[in-house]
Formats: structure tokens, C-alpha cells, sequence
């Protein structure tokens, strides 16, 4: 099975709009066709992001957030990283990696290419939120 990690931004447009990254969420993750892998640092930055208040404007954004993160807990691969990368400029980001490296993961997927400037980090592949879902149909 697929190893993955989700960039907080794929989570965010998963839970507001039915484009790709819901894609991910519910044909992925939901049909148990990949393995999501996390860690403690990378749910908090989910919790602490998914909790702001600009959210809340959308339709039971909160309500499916808990949700979400409910089952995100209890499904994962739940990881405690030994090892502190630091190659990408947004250091917030480097904990992706962080989790890619005792993971060993096959994917993160991310809409975020301002901060993930590299395609590839030792076995883990960075790809986009379409190009993953185009590549795994």
C-alpha cells in the first residue's frame, strides 16, 4: 500500500471544495487505498490551522475538520521522528520531511510550491495534488 503524507494545505481545500484534494480525502483515504502516515508536530500544525477563525465561513468546516481529524488519528501510521531536517527555507515545513525520513513514505502531496522546492527527498516523492490523483486514477 501507498505510504502518504498530506501537506495541511491539501486539508484545508479537501474540507472546502470537491476538487482534487476532496479527491484525495474521500477516494484515497477513505477507500483505504493509501496509508496516511503522521506525526504529533504535523496533526497540531492540522488542529492549530483548521481551527482559525477565517474558516468558519464555510459550511460545518469545524464540524468535518474533527471529523476528519478524528479518522486521520485513529487510521494512520502514527510516527515519532528521531531526526530534524533542515533543507526547505519555510522551517515550519521541514517537519514534512521530518516525518518522510522515518516514514519512509512514497509521497508528499502538497499544493504548496513556494515552500517545497524540491521534488524529492531520499525515497519520498513531492508531488502535486492533481499529478497524484491523475497518476493513481
Amino acid at each position: 500500500m501507498l505510504k502518504i503524507i498530506i501537506d495541511t494545505n491539501v486539508i484545508i481545500s479537501a474540507l472546502i471544495s470537491q476538487s482534487y484534494p476532496f479527491k484525495i480525502i474521500n477516494d484515497f483515504v477513505f477507500n483505504e487505498r493509501v496509508l496516511v502516515c503522521l506525526s504529533s508536530d504535523i496533526l497540531e500544525e492540522y488542529l492549530n490551522v483548521l481551527s482559525r477563525d477565517k474558516f468558519q465561513k464555510y459550511n460545518k468546516f469545524y464540524e468535518n475538520s474533527i471529523l476528519l481529524l478524528k479518522y486521520l488519528y485513529k487510521y494512520s501510521d502514527l510516527h515519532i521522528p528521531n531526526t530534524k531536517i533542515d533543507i526547505l527555507e519555510d522551517k515550519s515545513d521541514n517537519k514534512f520531511l521530518d516525518l518522510a525520513f522515518v516514514s519512509n513514505a512514497d509521497y508528499i502531496i502538497t499544493g504548496n510550491y513556494n515552500d517545497f522546492t524540491i521534488d524529492k527527498f531520499r525515497n519520498t516523492k513531492i508531488i502535486s495534488v492533481k499529478d497524484f490523483c491523475l497518476l493513481f486514477k
